[in-house]
């Protein structure tokens, strides 16, 4: 029996009070999932309220022709509410701006990741480590307390233009929960393995996270 992942996406579409369009990152959805489907992974997607996700139309244009079934997959992903995580290996959280919105504060969401981590492997790429910033562990201390992670940076927030628009800083939000959190130079490639918690800072590491998620369950 083959082993299952569920890729969460966000729901959220704008850009807090600026008017612009988001959603999620193109690239860490469509770079992972060629990885699980090349893996001989059972994949699910859910987005938090359900439904088709919005995409950023800044990651419109990423290669989308390896997958050749994505428009179905994601026209009906489930609505986190729907999902029972006793069912699932490893729960990867794709980023994307939209999730500063939905991910954080989304008590399903985070007992999702709880629920998985007990057993399970958790990744996420970018934005989506927002999702686990509510997630905690068995003993109910935080899941990213004294863990080293990676996230989207400070940095890179300023070079896209989005500190003044996103509602915290998610690289102090995790340093706050007592994270140790390691950033590489904007834009390139920055992963962080610690046990069954994957991170990934931006989309160039999207495929790199994905690869530690398929190793992580093949060698625990």
């Amino acid at each position: 029996m083959s082993q299952r992942i569920l890729v969460v996406l966000t729901s959220h579409d704008v850009l807090g009070s600026t008017g612009r369009p988001t959603g999620f990152w193109l690239e860490e959805l469509v770079t992972p999932l060629l990885a699980f489907q090349r893996a001989g992974l059972q994949v699910d997607l859910a987005s938090t309220r359900g439904g088709l996700p919005p995409v950023d139309p800044s990651s419109a244009d990423f290669d989308i022709s390896q997958i050749a079934d994505l428009d179905t997959l994601l026209a009906d992903t489930m609505p986190l509410k729907s999902v029972d995580p006793h069912g699932y290996d490893a729960v990867f959280l794709v980023g994307g701006h939209g999730t500063m919105w939905d991910f954080p504060a989304n008590d399903t969401l985070a007992e999702i990741v709880s629920s998985v981590y007990h057993a399970g492997v958790v990744a996420a790429v970018c934005h989506g480590v927002a999702g686990l910033l509510e997630a905690t562990t068995p003993e109910g201390a935080p899941l990213v307390a004294e863990r080293t992670v990676t996230g989207f940076s400070d940095a890179e927030e300023a070079l896209v233009g989005a500190d003044t628009a996103i509602p915290f800083s998610l690289q102090q939000r995790l340093k706050a929960l007592g994270a140790v959190v390691e950033v590489g130079e904007p834009f390139t490639v920055t992963v962080r393995r610690d046990g069954r918690l994957l991170t990934g800072q931006n989309p160039a590491s999207s495929a790199g996270v994905a690869q530690a998620l398929v190793e992580a369950l093949q060698r625990p």
